[in-house]
């Protein structure tokens, strides 16, 4: 089956001069087209590389793998960014008191959602990312760091579009147990369900509206985390990759770890942002923003600088681990359906 793309607009004499400008130049040329517009090989406008499915499936798996790993620092991190009072102090004594208080279930509080959410928004950033540096790469050959990081900010932004309701209750379902700003007849409710935390949200805050409470700046932080730690990352492991062999999985798990701790401290304060909006309809947190710059301002006059990196020890804590991990197993996974796949043709 074909699926050529039409584009009414362009005059044929621009698809042409497109097409010859994306086949000149190399010798290769005529295997990977630099620009895209048809899958299919009969048609006179320039190929482009179907979706991977190796790393959609991938992505997924390490997505959850990497979230559960550091579940009890991902919920603690989160608790810290919002809670109006400092019921948690320390990280040692804050994950005692979660474990007195709520047991192995409060370190995996939220998980559940948070991997529902994690598997599918990582599936899209790896497979969208790997996509985009096909677009990208110029016949075949490696594309530059600008490029990687235009390629990752964009899939930061697809990930989050595509699961940012899931975040949402996930950030919410944590706050909840954790009892933040509760009173002593709520502490005693039994904990919400990841739907019914989902259709209180839908009915209480706007509906879609509400389940997408600050999504942009959520999607303005993520973008630049995200091109970040992929070019970062890529530039460590081409660092390490030799003409005799290639980097093995611990040194791909410690150039994700270091990766992602240098993009998260730099784009730490957007996060912040994120949590705040996401409880702003939450009564009990005393959170009232009426956008994204009046909650970057509040914070400032009321906790200081300091405030915009409220929880940063355990997400660095958490950050290296994850990030690691995240790249360790994306790699071994799509390296293994690889290999499967190519022993059934």
């Amino acid at each position: 089956m074909t699926a050529d793309v039409s584009i009414s607009s362009v005059s044929s004499r621009s698809l042409a001069g497109a097409a010859t400008k994306a086949v000149a130049s190399d010798s290769v040329a005529h295997h990977h087209p630099k620009f895209i517009f048809s899958w299919s090989r009969n048609s006179t406008l320039p190929m482009f590389p179907k979706p991977d499915k190796a790393a959609f499936i991938a992505g997924a798996l390490a997505g959850a793998a990497s979230r559960t790993v550091v579940s009890p620092l991902e919920r603690l991190k989160i608790i810290y960014q919002v809670q109006p009072a400092s019921h948690y102090k320390g990280i040692m004594s804050s994950l005692v008191k979660m474990w007195k208080e709520e047991g192995f279930r409060g370190y995996m509080s939220g998980n559940g959602v948070n991997v529902l959410r994690i598997a599918p928004y990582s599936a899209v950033q790896f497979s969208t990312y790997e996509f985009l540096k096909g677009i990208m790469a110029s016949t075949g050959a490696e594309i530059d760091t600008p490029r990687r990081l235009i390629a990752g900010s964009l899939a930061g932004i697809a990930s989050v579009i595509s699961t940012y309701p899931l975040d949402l209750v996930r950030a919410r379902l944590s706050i909840e147990s954790a009892h933040l700003g509760a009173n002593a007849a709520e502490r005693g409710k039994k904990a919400t369900s990841i739907w019914a935390m989902t259709v209180k949200v839908y009915m209480e805050e706007g509906g879609v509206r509400g389940l997408y409470r600050g999504m942009v700046p959520t999607a303005a932080g993520v973008a630049p985390y995200v091109a970040l730690n992929f070019a970062t990352y890529e530039i460590f492991k081409a660092y390490l990759t030799t003409r005799e062999h290639a980097p093995g999985t611990f040194l791909k798990l410690c150039c994700g770890a270091l990766a992602g701790s240098i993009s998260q401290t730099l784009t730490y304060p957007l996060d912040v942002l994120r949590r705040r909006m996401q409880v702003v309809g939450m009564s009990s947190m005393g959170y009232n923003y009426k956008n994204g710059w009046d909650a970057i301002f509040c914070i400032i006059r009321q906790e200081g600088l300091r405030g915009l990196y409220k929880g940063i020890i355990p997400n660095l804590l958490k950050v290296g681990p994850s990030i690691g991990t995240s790249f360790a197993v994306y790699e071994f996974s799509k390296d293994t359906i690889e290999r499967f796949e190519e022993g059934r043709d």
